[in-house]
């Protein structure tokens, strides 16, 4: 809840450059869930940027096309080690939220994480004040911190 507020604020004044993500083990099944929530249109333009197609993830026509750059987009630009093992993320699909996209992906079982991580750089090459946050919960025990581009790894531990 304190997302959406955070995001309807931050709305009113775009064009602050901000994304959101958020990384889950699940504590019974051990899958890792994955949500990234970047505002569409800066997401659309990096699209456009990066894959030279023009994407309306609003009204895309041809859904398929639009789930695969989103899905190669966030692959390329979000990387996860857990334990020191590479996660695979695997893309779940998106859904727009207000004015932004919420993009879902999750890994396989894996065990119980003691140690994460992150290497962000979702639309860092679009915006020199391109801001990242993250949340990692694991065990319940979450830990967060702010990205200000250019920095783009962090690391968590002790959960």
């Amino acid at each position: 809840m304190l997302q959406l507020l955070f995001f309807s604020w931050l709305s009113l004044f775009h064009p602050f450059y901000v994304s959101v993500t958020e990384i889950e083990q699940n504590q019974k099944t051990k899958v890792v869930q994955v949500s990234v929530r970047v505002f569409f249109d800066d997401f659309e333009n990096a699209l456009d940027k990066n894959y030279k197609v023009r994407v309306n993830i609003l009204k895309p026509s041809n859904r398929k096309q639009a789930d695969g750059l989103i899905a190669d987009y966030v692959k390329n630009h979000l990387k996860i080690k857990a334990n020191n093992k590479s996660l695979v993320l695997k893309y779940v699909g998106y859904e727009i939220e207000e004015d932004a996209a919420w993009c879902y992906f999750e890994t396989e079982a894996t065990d119980v994480i003691q140690r994460l991580a992150i290497e962000n750089t979702i639309l860092l090459e679009q915006h020199s004040s391109q801001i990242n946050m993250i949340h990692a919960i694991v065990n319940g025990k979450r830990k967060s911190t702010k990205l200000d581009n250019p920095e783009h790894k962090v690391e968590f531990s002790s959960f």
